[in-house]
């Protein structure tokens, strides 16, 4: 059985939210409200005025559940589970080592979830079987829309970049795997600041790498957690909402813009190059 991605996602995201709001120090107010509904007034407003994308990596360009068909065959009847449950708490355990100020790069917590997974799961991990899925990792597939989504972009001279949880080595290969690598200007980790999203540190990062103001940094995720991050922290942002019937996040920052894809950016940019 395929595993329904946004189910998987809508399913987490009340207790990511919670986490991710306590881990920003943001709270609910009635600015937060109005910020809401600025932000949904501009959702059919185009990209002009954009100077840079920065992507999200995993959930956004490459699919964390490509690794399901390797658990399949490792673990017979139980690779969507442990694909899932991997996912999950390697989310959670990003909040809550932000929350907790104890950081380990995105590579050790991915792999002390795998760990927690398969122990929950009753499965026998050997070092063996750990090592392959962790290297399956480095070479995630990208959604479909993505290499010709990054390739109009870059025809209209705009700056490319991933800011990205990943651990740099993590995020070079996955992108050189995909193919992706000679369309980006530079990726951004987390590891600069040592702190995971939903930090405004991390985007704030984003602006500073790029050398652009944080309004003119569009912002790019199908993590409807990480764009409300985003535009707490002031980006404009960019949701990919990949199913139709999954709802915004209730964090009172809402998306400027919804597109179903990737390769619907270049379409906003106007007529200007």
């Amino acid at each position: 059985m395929g595993i329904d991605r946004r189910a998987f996602v809508g399913k987490l995201s009340a207790t990511g939210a919670a986490v991710a709001g306590a881990a920003t120090g943001v709270l609910p107010t009635a600015g937060a409200g109005l910020a809401t509904e600025s932000a949904a007034s501009r959702q059919q407003a185009d990209a002009v005025g954009v100077d840079a994308f920065a992507f999200d990596a995993y959930g956004t360009l490459f699919d964390v559940f490509s690794v399901t068909a390797l658990c399949e065959e490792l673990f017979p009847g139980n690779g969507d589970a442990l694909a899932q449950r991997w996912r999950a708490k390697q989310l959670q355990y990003s909040l809550l080592r932000s929350l907790m100020g104890r950081h380990r790069d995105f590579w050790l917590v991915t792999e002390d979830a795998l760990v927690y997974a398969a122990r929950s799961l009753e499965l026998d991990l050997t070092d063996a079987r750990r090592t392959r899925l962790m290297d399956a990792y480095l070479s995630l597939d990208a959604f479909p829309d993505v290499r010709p989504g990054l390739e109009a972009l870059r025809a209209r001279g705009v700056r490319l970049a991933i800011l990205s949880n990943g651990e740099p080595r993590m995020l070079e290969a996955a992108a050189r795997s995909a193919g992706i690598d000679t369309l980006l200007d530079t990726i951004i980790s987390v590891e600069e600041v040592k702190i995971f999203k939903v930090s405004p540190r991390v985007y704030n990062l984003g602006s500073e790498r790029l050398g652009v103001g944080r309004s003119t940094l569009g912002f790019v995720s199908s993590n409807a957690w990480d764009i409300a991050g985003a535009a707490s922290a002031g980006l404009t942002t960019f949701w990919i909402q990949r199913s139709a019937a999954e709802p915004p996040e209730e964090l009172g920052f809402a998306a400027d813009r919804v597109v179903s894809a990737i390769d619907e950016l270049p379409g906003l940019l106007g007529t200007a190059g």
